[in-house]
């Protein structure tokens, strides 16, 4: 399974679209290879260089068996993010260049849990059912205006 987006590729800069400098909306995702049985997705959206540790950009899961994620959309049911919402919050880095790490998880089940999980929560309830993962990796600075 490949992750890949047609706005940036693995290790490129995000356009500032998809960040706190611009629309602050998700970049569309595209995903190819979807293994047999797959029954849904589980996307999560972290930068593991934020000064504190890794900060959660978007936790979606639940997402039905689809070869794309639109732009600026809610493909399935959202987690709670560390800006304290259920939603999408682009890269806001403080300083510096930092990565984000997309990653998505075909997994053999719908998780079917209630609105509002935590990343540790779906990673628990994901356990032994991931069928296989792939991640893209964007970065962002703020000083690439």
């Amino acid at each position: 399974m490949k992750l890949k987006s047609p706005q940036f590729g693995n290790n490129e800069m995000i356009p500032k679209k998809y960040t706190c400098l611009g629309e602050d909306i998700n970049p569309p995702l595209h995903l190819e290879g979807v293994p047999q049985g797959t029954k849904s997705f589980v996307l999560i959206v972290d930068d593991p260089d934020a000064p504190k540790g890794t900060w959660v950009h978007w936790v979606v899961y639940d997402i039905p068996v689809i070869s794309q994620i639109q732009e600026n959309s809610v493909p399935g049911q959202q987690g709670a993010n560390d800006f304290g919402r259920r939603n999408y919050g682009g890269p806001c880095p403080p300083s510096g260049t930092h990565r984000y790490f997309f990653k998505v998880y075909a997994l053999d089940v719908q998780l079917n849990l209630p609105e509002g999980q935590t990343k540790s929560q779906i990673e628990k309830a994901m356990e032994g059912h991931t069928i296989a993962k792939d991640e893209l990796i964007g970065l962002f600075t703020k000083a690439a205006r």
